[in-house]
């Protein structure tokens, strides 16, 4: 998505006004002529309820869509990302993929796949709520402060700031609860879940120990959630230009959210990869009491930290990110807002127009 003054009305009404013909002509059923403008919207589906691009409402749907598209993907995936976290605290135990699924099933049966999925839909809910909310407040902030020319000029460091910006913000949600969940994962006879889990670790190790993988967790989270933004809207937007035959506001509901997924698929995997090693030592620092990122890097080993489970989060993080954009921009169609990525920025269209 664009700044607000990039889908102002204005730059529409600029673009209408100067366009004499009759492609902004709908036919309603009676058969008469309706030059109605809202039909020109591009947004994947018409609805009866609009909301204003960066109002309050705006924010709201967009926190929303975030708990939606984090909360339920990250849970749904807890059992590839408990075998995932066994295999970079055990890697001897969890030798692979299909030996760790087995473990875990021989010594703790079925419901052991979803060991700790409270705290995983807890954190990553409140989690995604910061993401995607302030990444859309921070993109159109830094937009405004650079101006309409810079900020469409150099879109890409808004993206990165912007998703830099809100990931500060969302790991500290994130953090006690993750703290608590690869515990829970990773130390079987530790906790049940997040219930007793919590209290008996900050009688542990204080309330702060709850903070203990925070920089480490900025450390994975921040360069994966700009890889994460940044790819996806530039990822959206050659799809746009160089796949799809016909503009964005053409093509049906179902194929922009086609797009969505791929887009987030691919955009995954590149996120997966920048930000393993410091998934390798978020896991760490949470499984060992008092433990150090030195003590990681000794016992893990700087390979080991760059592909201990990579495989793995990679197949992870593909699917769940390309479901997170899937679930988010649905979500945002259904209140009435575009998907996000992929249109042409209003503000130049209009400069062209008037051009002509």
């Amino acid at each position: 998505m664009i700044p607000n003054y990039l889908y102002s009305s204005s730059s529409f009404n600029s673009i209408l006004n100067n366009n004499s013909t009759a492609a902004a002509a709908v036919v309603n059923p009676s058969g008469m002529v309706n030059n109605n403008k809202k039909f020109l919207v591009a947004a994947p589906v018409e609805s009866s309820k609009k909301i204003e691009m960066y109002s309050p409402a705006f924010y709201a749907a967009c926190t929303a869509g975030g708990i939606l598209s984090c909360g339920l993907t990250h849970m749904a995936v807890t059992p590839l990302d408990l075998v995932k976290c066994n295999m970079q605290i055990d890697p001897l135990k969890y030798k692979s993929i299909s030996s760790g699924f087995g473990v875990l099933l021989k010594e703790q049966g079925p419901k052991g796949f979803f060991r700790g999925w409270v705290p995983t839909l807890l954190g990553y809910s409140a989690q995604g709520a910061c993401k995607f909310g302030f990444y859309e407040f921070f993109k159109k902030y830094y937009s405004d402060i650079v101006g309409p020319e810079y900020a469409t000029k150099y879109k890409t460091l808004i993206y990165l700031a912007g998703s830099a910006s809100a990931e500060v913000i969302a790991d500290i949600a994130l953090c006690p609860l993750e703290a608590v969940k690869v515990r829970v994962q990773t130390q079987p006879g530790f906790a049940r879940g997040l219930s007793d889990g919590m209290p008996k670790f900050v009688r542990s190790e204080g309330a702060l120990g709850l903070y203990k993988g925070l920089v480490p967790l900025w450390g994975r989270q921040i360069p994966y959630t700009m890889m994460k933004f940044a790819s996806f809207e530039t990822i959206v937007e050659m799809i746009y230009k160089y796949s799809i035959p016909r503009p964005k506001d053409q093509c049906s509901k179902s194929l922009q959210l086609g797009v969505s997924f791929a887009g987030g698929y691919v955009a995954g995997v590149l996120c997966a990869i920048v930000s393993h090693p410091a998934d390798n030592l978020v896991s760490f620092l949470n499984n060992a009491k008092g433990a150090t990122v030195g003590d990681a890097v000794k016992k893990i080993g700087l390979m080991g930290l760059f592909t201990r489970g990579l495989p793995l989060r990679i197949v992870m993080i593909g699917t769940l990110t390309g479901a997170q954009w899937g679930i988010y921009d649905a979500f945002k169609v259904s209140v009435g807002l575009p998907t996000t990525g992929g249109a042409a920025p209003a503000a130049v269209v209009a400069t062209e127009v008037a051009k002509v």
